[in-house]
């Protein structure tokens, strides 16, 4: 186990569900756990994709992402979202959503929400980041994630991805 390897399985970070759609109405949607807010003004935050992930395709021709911080009462749509792929089934009809700004889908059953606009992206390696701009967000009073918070890394330990990272 490489020092980074030791490092990172310390941390227990907050999991989310990144949604797109393209032009073309293409939607995909994944379980991401590589993402975090890197400015404060202006205010951005970056998600990053694998590049073998369906949604990383879509995401790519998306000119906005949706980003959802789920319950942990929603393991369903959690599982939903990291252990199946868009290559073979429809998740968003599994789910309850609306469409937001750029066609986005944005999930009923999230505890917070918002979406940005793509600003770039650039190469990690394996993923790639997408830098966004928030654009639209769900109501600050309807956020609050009370009992039981909200889902971590270490409430998907037994997940079965639907890809590879």
């Amino acid at each position: 186990m490489s020092g980074l390897d030791a490092f990172t399985e310390l941390l227990d970070h907050p999991l989310y569900v990144v949604t797109a759609a393209a032009a073309d109405g293409e939607r995909a949607g994944c379980l991401v756990g590589f993402a975090s807010q890197c400015s404060i003004s202006p205010a951005r935050f970056t998600v990053w994709l694998s590049r073998r992930n369906h949604t990383f395709g879509v995401a790519c021709r998306s000119s906005h992402l949706a980003v959802h911080v789920l319950g942990r009462d929603r393991m369903d749509t959690a599982r939903l979202f990291g252990e199946e792929t868009g290559d073979e089934i429809d998740k968003f009809a599994r789910v309850d959503w609306t469409s937001g700004p750029g066609g986005v889908p944005v999930l009923a059953d999230a505890s917070a929400w918002f979406v940005g606009q793509v600003e770039t992206r650039w190469d990690g390696g394996d993923h790639v980041g997408f830098l966004l701009a928030p654009i639209a967000e769900s109501d600050p009073e309807d956020a609050a994630p009370g009992p039981p918070g909200l889902l971590s890394l270490s409430d998907a330990a037994g997940f079965s991805p639907g890809h590879p990272a």
